[in-house]
């Protein structure tokens, strides 16, 4: 097979190292199964052969971008070719005039929004890991992150995609103006569908001009009711935040070891505002909303409010996931949504949770648009038995998530960590359509076997 594919696509691009394959076995979960070999794609030519062949031999192609997921969704459960897509790296076009950007899928997120900023415009969507997440899987996952709130995920910019399809055909769908209503939203149907569908080659995507202004407050709070109150008072009031991210007493704590005490005063609940537009505007609505946070009983409520500033609460802000992989104990990141009104109710459950299993759990995450990542904290994970007492956990978890109108992913997928309650989550007819289109899309069911949809 290595043989075959590297004449079918010449040097270099094909590789049956150990070294290579252990690379691509898995993601950041925990999860791994080695491909056969793999494929490093350059163009979408590369992208068609490759699968072209696999097509012609039944041969499962499990596709990677960064490799930085955690639901174990780039796994190759069933070996065969891993196609990389981080060599398709390049930024074809960033056009002001169109208020569009095109790209290959191996661009890193914080690159593409480096070069549209430095013309004045701006990529919004931003997750924790946007140094090192690529723009193809974040089309993968629909990815999301803390600006959600006011400026939405990955899908409210994605205009147009080439894909290509199982059997090697590439097809074009959407295009590269601001509306379009020609057919069905095909494009809607490929983000998000995490590589089980087609694999997407080319995106062109939706820029907006960058606001000129943004501040940023972070205040502490007695507790996690005040903060999640405080949520709901900003909004009410009538402001529309580009982020509001709130974190519980179990984050901050470990948190504090990691960066320091000076870093969180005390306080058992944290709320992150952003708040960005014309300058005037900022300078005048982050004092009204540090005014509205202190009334509502904030601690502290300090004041970031030049882009440095900014940035330097955001950086601490993504420390808080690394602060908990410091405790040494195996974190089950749960990227789940609630509606806004029942977030004090999923930190209280979540406590009740840890007291009844013994397993700790962190919640932090983007309190605006309820995705709060609810994070089991695990002991021992490699014991079977320890891990069936976390599978049975999440059974509860993502069972009162569902109860109460909730998503058991916002952002990270579905993969092979949610892939048991998939059933739950999307209902029998749901998950029959779900296969249908499955099936006329990839009737031999080579791209991205094993997962979900299996």
């Amino acid at each position: 097979m290595a043989a075959e594919l590297s004449e079918l696509l010449g040097p270099g691009k094909v590789s049956i190292r150990e070294a290579d394959l252990e690379v691509h076995a898995a993601d950041k979960w925990y999860a791994k199964s080695l491909p056969d070999l793999v494929v490093f794609a350059e163009s979408t030519k590369d992208v068609s052969k490759t699968l072209g062949y696999a097509s012609e031999h039944g041969i499962p192609v499990t596709t990677r971008g960064a490799g930085i997921g955690y639901v174990g969704g780039c796994v190759p459960v069933e070996g065969g070719i891993v196609l990389s897509l981080a060599r398709m790296k390049r930024i074809i076009e960033i056009n002001p005039a169109d208020g569009v950007a095109v790209v290959e899928p191996g661009v890193i997120t914080v690159e593409l929004q480096k070069a549209a900023r430095a013309l004045g415009w701006d990529y919004p969507p931003d997750p924790a890991s946007l140094k090192e997440c690529s723009i193809g899987g974040n089309i993968a996952t629909n990815a999301g992150g803390p600006r959600c709130l006011k400026y939405g995920v990955t899908r409210s910019y994605v205009l147009g995609l080439e894909v290509v399809l199982a059997d090697g055909r590439v097809m074009r769908c959407g295009g590269r103006v601001h509306k379009n209503k020609t057919g069905f939203d095909l494009c809607g149907l490929f983000t998000g569908s995490e590589g089980m569908l087609g694999i997407v080659t080319e995106i062109t995507l939706r820029l907006i001009p960058k606001p000129p202004a943004r501040a940023m407050l972070a205040a502490v709070f007695p507790d996690f009711p005040a903060a999640a109150a405080a949520v709901q008072a900003i909004l009410n009031r009538g402001h529309l935040p580009s982020a509001l991210e709130i974190t519980d007493s179990f984050t901050l704590a470990a948190a504090r070891k990691r960066l320091g005490e000076q870093k969180l005063p005390p306080g058992e609940a944290h709320l992150i505002v952003e708040i960005d537009g014309r300058p005037a505007a900022v300078t005048s609505e982050i004092e009204e909303i540090r005014a509205l946070l202190e009334e509502l009983g904030a601690l502290r409520a300090d004041l970031a409010a030049d882009e440095a500033a900014c940035e330097e609460i955001w950086q601490m802000r993504r420390e808080f996931s690394y602060s908990l992989r410091d405790t040494g104990l195996t974190k089950l990141n749960e990227d789940i949504v609630v509606p806004r009104s029942k977030l004090v109710e999923l930190v209280e459950f979540a406590r009740r949770m840890e007291e009844d299993t013994g397993i700790p759990v962190a919640c932090f995450g983007h309190a605006g648009d309820g995705n709060i990542h609810t994070n089991l904290m695990v002991a021992g994970f490699e014991d079977p038995v320890t891990r069936e007492k976390a599978e049975h956990a999440l059974d509860q978890l993502f069972a009162w998530v569902l109860d109460h109108g909730g998503a058991i992913t916002g952002e990270h997928g579905v993969g092979l960590a949610k892939k048991p309650w998939i059933r739950q989550a999307l209902g029998e007819v749901s998950f029959d359509v779900h296969r249908s289109l499955k099936d006329a899309l990839d009737p031999q069911g080579i791209l991205n076997p094993g997962k979900f949809l299996d």
